[in-house]
């Protein structure tokens, strides 16, 4: 059953043309980054510290501990005590910069996951079109007569065309998917950091 499914697939990027290796390393690629972010955010979220937490936390001078406080919340006042200088206008200097920071860190790879899924379909095209020109060299040679050559071209048109639509569809929901869960964390990790503000 394995082995057959493994004829298969291995049948399938062999009739795909060259552009399915690029495509595959794109997909892959993707996916990879895609598990990396989600399981970060679902870290995030398990066991999240709260404002309230947070602000205790910040006028004791106690460091989250990593183990147990998690969240947005505990990563700013981590990063807040540990670069905090007792200066009252530079605090709130390293506050914002705590803020932008992890706000970045948010958003890493979310751009690559997006570039990633928008080419798959032009590499799918590509393959299109290498495909459609190899089935004309066909026409060009043996005319109507080689069914089976002309065949060739039009699969791999294709077959790419279809991979390159079944990495994409799935990698743009999931893109969206990871956007809202990031704007949703920065917009808490803003809110936290206005507040925090005013209490340093």
């Amino acid at each position: 059953m394995i082995q057959t499914t493994f004829y298969r697939l291995e049948a399938y990027l062999r009739n795909g043309g060259v552009v399915m290796l690029p495509l595959l390393l794109a997909s892959v690629l993707m996916w990879v980054l895609i598990i990396e972010r989600a399981v970060f955010f679902r870290r995030l979220h398990h066991n999240a510290m709260d404002a309230r937490t947070g602000f205790a936390f910040i006028r004791a001078l106690r460091m989250p501990d990593p183990g147990t406080d998690r969240g947005v919340v505990a990563w700013l006042v981590a990063e807040f005590l540990q670069r905090r200088s007792g200066d009252r206008a530079l605090d709130h200097f390293i506050l914002e910069e705590s803020v932008q920071w992890i706000s970045r860190r948010l958003q890493k790879t979310l751009a690559m996951i997006g570039v990633l899924a928008a080419v798959a379909p032009l590499l799918g095209l590509l393959g299109t079109v290498t495909g459609m020109i190899a089935t004309f060299d066909v026409l060009a040679v043996f005319g109507t007569g080689n069914a089976k050559a002309m065949a060739g071209g039009i699969s791999e048109a294709l077959i790419t065309t279809q991979s390159g639509l079944l990495v994409a569809i799935p990698g743009l929901y999931m893109k969206g998917f990871l956007d809202r869960r990031a704007r949703t964390l920065t917009q808490e990790l803003v809110q936290i950091g206005y507040y925090l503000r005013k209490v340093l």
